[in-house]
């Protein structure tokens, strides 16, 4: 007879010794931190067999879950695990494994909370491993390259760079696929990410093409049943792409199919199973849009106080939402009321740097929100939207560089 949880923790044990770590995605974010605490504990112990790769994986399942939550603490022990690692290294190949997992950290600690300095970083630590003759070991040494190079690329938006970035990844993509990297699939949504980023900034139809392929073929291969996460990943790639090409065309069908592609991401998983994935979700459907204003509200609470940059986006967006709807009845009195806020919160929004950019994009659009109520923004809002865009940029977020650059254009 099938005993159901007997059978099922046999199943569960089995996929912890797979190296592919895609079965996390069906576990929420409280049972990833106890299986990333306990592989700690197990690579810590006398009798582990293998401390140097059980100490990696629980590395991995740290990382994994600092990505789904934001958390400092995650992001911390997954960095102390590569200590660990760089100190237990006794191989070239085991250096190498080392200095990929400390570049995996800085490139997560610069996706969540920015800081440019946290790629060069990266990349300086591949200097110190000397090459490996292991060919996967090299291709995930790549992947992590190519990874931080299509971020730097995008930073400098500059098109030689992103061209070198784009063949950079390609690269890595036929290494992964070649020596069976369990992540190969999710450098193909990468590489889709940068070739639909770029071919929608220069109206590229080859990138956008080969950004569909990929998209359309992942799709497929990422199973809602046991990829949720990377399908909505997908999924809202989708509809963020469809959204741009939309609006640049002024075409209302295909801004409603981007819709609904945002909200088939959203239903691949609920809110607590990965918290910055869904609001990641929800501030990338508002756009510039008149959606509710809750969804906004709800993604902020998952995301402040980790001086993320998702945080400063949500609070951004809530704020833009929120000033606008008092504007659009007359209501001085709301703006008031969310000057007064703002300007309580500022001394303290300066501890983040990106958090107080989004405070001050906030207090640009009141100034501006008040002209259609009939008073005149204060004269020092070109100025504020100046220094904003400079912390902005210099902390690596460009979408609140460019909305301070808009705003700007408006004053």
């Amino acid at each position: 007879m099938f005993e159901f949880g007997r059978d099922l923790r046999k199943l569960f044990d089995k996929a912890r010794e797979s190296e592919d770590l895609g079965w996390v995605e069906l576990i929420g974010v409280d049972l990833l931190h106890a299986e990333a605490r306990r592989e700690s504990i197990d690579a810590g112990r006398v009798s582990c067999a293998r401390p140097f790769e059980t100490e990696r994986r629980a590395g991995a399942l740290w990382r994994e879950h600092a990505r789904r939550t934001g958390a400092g603490d995650s992001l911390d022990r997954a960095e102390r695990a590569a200590e660990g690692l760089s100190r237990a290294a006794a191989s070239d190949d085991q250096r190498a494994l080392a200095a990929i997992d400390r570049a995996q950290v800085l490139l997560l600690r610069f996706d969540l909370c920015g800081d440019p300095t946290r790629l060069a970083m990266a990349l300086e630590g591949f200097g110190a491993a000397r090459p490996t003759r292991r060919g996967w070991v090299t291709a995930e040494a790549m992947a992590v390259q190519a990874l931080v190079q299509a971020r730097q690329a995008r930073l400098s938006n500059q098109g030689e760079a992103l061209q070198e970035a784009s063949a950079a990844l390609d690269a890595a993509v036929q290494a992964a696929v070649a020596k069976g990297l369990p992540n190969a699939d999710d450098l193909k949504l990468d590489r889709a990410a940068l070739a639909l980023e770029v071919g929608i900034l220069n109206r590229d139809s080859r990138l956008l093409d080969l950004a569909g392929r990929d998209l359309s073929a992942l799709a497929e291969t990422f199973s809602p049943d046991r990829r949720p996460l990377s399908r909505a990943r997908v999924l809202a790639l989708c509809g963020a792409g469809l959204s741009a090409l939309a609006a640049a065309a002024g075409h209302s069908q295909a801004q409603a199919q981007g819709l609904m592609m945002f909200q088939a991401a959203a239903e691949q998983f609920t809110p607590d199973h990965s918290p910055l994935d869904w609001a990641a979700i929800q501030v990338a459907q508002a756009g510039e849009g008149d959606g509710p204003l809750m969804p906004l509200v709800q993604a902020e609470a998952l995301t402040q106080g980790q001086g993320l940059v998702l945080g400063a986006l949500s609070r951004e967006r809530r704020l833009a939402r929120e000033i606008a709807l008092a504007a659009e009845v007359g209501d001085r009195a709301g703006l008031d009321q969310i000057e007064t806020r703002l300007r309580d919160r500022l001394p303290a929004a300066g501890k983040a740097p990106l958090d107080w950019v989004a405070d001050q994009l906030g207090m640009a659009r009141l100034a501006l929100a008040r002209l259609a109520v009939g008073k005149a923004p204060p004269p020092a809002l070109t100025l504020g939207l100046l220094e904003a865009e400079a912390v902005a940029r210099e902390m690596g977020a460009l979408v609140l560089a460019d909305r301070a650059v808009g705003l700007r254009a408006r004053a």
